[in-house]
């Protein structure tokens, strides 16, 4: 059988609906994203926008959002299902790149799976933080203690 060759940025796109919701590459510029790739084995590295770094590609298939990356995905009102939204009270501290714990957590999306990587929302619908989710949605919503996300890149950590 044979392999169907998808360019880049179809491959992107394809990656994107898969790990986040169908139809979510639709509300993004795909067309004018930039790649790098490894020198080593030729495969996509980074995916960029106008020279912003959208997500990274992790070798086991994932992808690393960035802060940039998760406000671009937020103009698909289905991505809020990939995002966990905090009280204002610890907001600061999670766009200082701290970690969100289960108490903190006022929403979750029912996307969101151990190990996904999630956009952590303020009360106001801004991204404040990315990082990858310690438990799975239902968890979140269930405990009262520990860690829901280990934040990768703060809003202001990242300045």
């Amino acid at each position: 059988m044979r392999k169907l060759a998808l360019d880049p940025k179809q491959k992107i796109a394809v990656n994107i609906d898969a790990i986040f919701g169908s139809s979510i590459s639709s509300f993004i510029p795909v067309d004018k994203f930039e790649f790098t790739f490894s020198r080593r084995t030729g495969r996509i590295k980074n995916v960029l926008l106008d020279d912003n770094l959208v997500v990274t590609l992790r070798t086991d298939g994932g992808l690393a959002l960035t802060i940039f990356g998760a406000k671009l995905l937020m103009q698909s009102p289905n991505f809020r299902e990939n995002c966990v939204t905090v009280s204002n009270d610890v907001s600061e501290f999670i766009s200082d790149g701290k970690s969100v714990f289960c108490k903190h957590v006022i929403n979750c999306g029912n996307n969101v799976r151990v190990g996904s990587d999630v956009a952590v929302l303020d009360e106001d619908g801004n991204v404040i933080a990315v990082g990858r989710a310690v438990l799975s949605a239902k968890m979140i919503r269930e405990f009262k203690r520990g860690v829901a996300v280990k934040v990768r890149e703060g809003l202001k950590a990242g300045r």
